[in-house]
């Protein structure tokens, strides 16, 4: 079912100090940014503890924080999109509903399709407008909202972050699984099917590759969780992981997983970026950066368009 929205989608900006860029940040400031944005820690605590560790320690925390419309790279009424919301089954999932955000190219025809999977907080504006760069690549791209259940991204991380702890774990891959098989018999669809995603999103993407099998064409695994071991077997998917350099929640689960997908003949590639920190694609804090997300992005178009023409 197709629900047609032709509002540019609220960019949910958080005001405050000028943004700073990643060297002007202290590297204890990133870590504990890591342990917030991964629900180690709330908001409040974060900011004590940043503001004990240096001498403006409060301003580099707050700076952080996401500032989605300074992030914006593609307009949603950009004449190669078309953008709209859309609801369709999820069995076995959290709610038995999905809504997620499909967009598609303007030219005619079929398209391959990308899955973009989001974060630890839900369908915000940087993955929309991911999905919209995929789109303006020739994708049909759908960006799930796994929140959608519990009434949808709320507008701010830190509750998009506490929504989504809330849920069944299980069932939101479920969710997740289902989106990529809905976007995969679209009638728009030529029938190739795609997954990325970040953090949250690429361990998503990962545990995709490893539960769909033959049935996903192609994964990019943005800095996200290994797949189990025992699931490596099943992968058939191309992989193309992407990590940064300082990241060792995920790095550490590297040398074991790259093994396992040497050792099942997994076709894949890893790449780390130097001077990255985990996030370093989401160009809307200053752990993005720019010469690294380019090259990354650049990349998985290109492995997208290899592994599912």
């Amino acid at each position: 079912m197709l629900e047609h929205d032709n509002r540019e989608p609220a960019l949910a900006a958080v005001e405050g100090p000028a943004l700073l860029t990643q060297d002007q940040i202290d590297q204890r400031i990133f870590d504990l940014y890591d342990e917030y944005c991964h629900g180690r820690m709330d908001r409040r605590e974060f900011l004590a503890k940043a503001a004990a560790v240096t001498v403006g320690g409060l301003a580099m925390a707050q700076a952080l924080f996401p500032r989605y419309a300074r992030a914006q790279t593609i307009s949603f009424t950009d004449p190669r999109i078309k953008a709209s919301y859309v609801a369709y089954p999820s069995p076995g999932g959290n709610s038995g509903t999905m809504r997620g955000y499909l967009v598609r190219p303007t030219a005619q025809g079929k398209f391959p399709t990308v899955l973009v999977i989001h974060e630890n907080r839900g369908l915000n504006p940087y993955i929309e407008d991911v999905a919209r760069r995929a789109a303006a690549e020739g994708f049909l791209a759908l960006a799930p909202d796994g929140l959608h259940p519990v009434g949808g991204y709320p507008g701010n991380d830190d509750d998009g972050r506490a929504l989504q702890a809330g849920l069944d774990a299980g069932k939101l891959r479920t969710d997740m699984a289902n989106s990529a098989r809905w976007l995969k018999a679209h009638e728009l669809s030529s029938g190739k099917l795609g997954a990325t995603g970040f953090c949250w999103g690429g361990g998503t993407t990962n545990f995709l590759a490893a539960t769909m099998g033959a049935d996903l064409h192609a994964g990019v695994p943005f800095y996200g969780a290994a797949a189990a071991a025992d699931s490596v077997k099943a992968i058939k998917a191309p992989l193309l992981i992407h990590l940064a350099e300082t990241d060792p929640n995920i790095n550490n689960q590297m040398p074991a997983y790259e093994a396992a997908l040497k050792e099942h003949r997994v076709p894949h590639e890893i790449h780390t970026y130097p001077g990255t920190q985990h996030g370093f694609h989401n160009n809307s804090t200053p752990r993005f950066h720019e010469p690294s997300a380019k090259l990354a992005w650049e990349r998985t178009v290109a492995h997208f368009k290899k592994h599912l023409a």
